[in-house]
């Protein structure tokens, strides 16, 4: 690690970031060198500029941040990566750990947690938010239940399916269509249908729904 450590954020929430710009600027040795507002632009952010550490929020558009990470490790496996998010669920948890993620904020935590997160990072640990970190040592046996679960009973058609996953990846409609190569009206009616089956009314419960499911990588 050099004398100052090198941070990039990514957020596209731009309260967020100017948030996170002003609690890092009150430390001294950070330097933030830059900043993304959507997945894809972060990928290309942080493979040019291989910083100290990158602080992503899970729910990006156009790339999530767990698909994000898996990218990363072949990427820039020098970057450390840590998830700074509003979900405080298992799932999403397991899902980032897997995907080469070290650290795993919740957004409530970060004024109080922020830097001593990012220390523990780049000095080649791993920080959980207190908050959940309780949820690493959570038996997987309750992943038997599954089958009980109505959403898992769902009868989604590969189509559906299909369409719901690159939406919670973030891929937009016209996206979307290109890669199952079916028109952008088709991709609408597959989504609608699939969030009716599961029960869904927003993307962020469908991005829950999906990491539940081991959903969250690039196909």
């Amino acid at each position: 690690m050099s004398a100052t450590t090198r941070v990039v954020l990514c957020d596209d929430h731009p309260i967020v970031l100017a948030g996170l710009r002003n609690l890092i600027a009150a430390h001294q040795n950070y330097e933030i060198v830059g900043t993304a507002i959507n997945g894809i632009a972060a990928l290309k952010l942080i493979s040019e500029t291989k910083p100290d550490i990158a602080i992503v929020d899970i729910s990006m558009p156009e790339l999530n941040g767990i698909a994000l990470a898996r990218r990363l490790c072949e990427r820039a496996p020098s970057v450390k990566l840590m998830v700074l998010t509003l979900h405080e669920d298992r799932a999403f948890l397991k899902q980032a750990l897997d995907a080469g993620v070290r650290g795993y904020l919740l957004k409530r935590s970060a004024a109080e947690n922020l830097i001593e997160a990012i220390r523990a990072v780049v000095t080649g640990g791993l920080y959980v938010d207190p908050a959940i970190v309780d949820l690493v040592f959570t038996n997987s046996s309750t992943r038997g239940r599954r089958s009980n679960d109505p959403l898992s009973m769902a009868e989604l058609t590969q189509r559906e399916a299909d369409v719901l996953r690159l939406t919670a990846l973030g891929h937009t409609t016209k996206e979307t269509a290109r890669r199952i190569a079916v028109g952008a009206k088709s991709v609408e009616t597959y989504k609608a249908r699939g969030m009716e089956k599961l029960g869904l009314r927003t993307r962020a419960e469908l991005v829950r729904y999906a990491a539940a499911q081991g959903w969250l990588s690039e196909i």
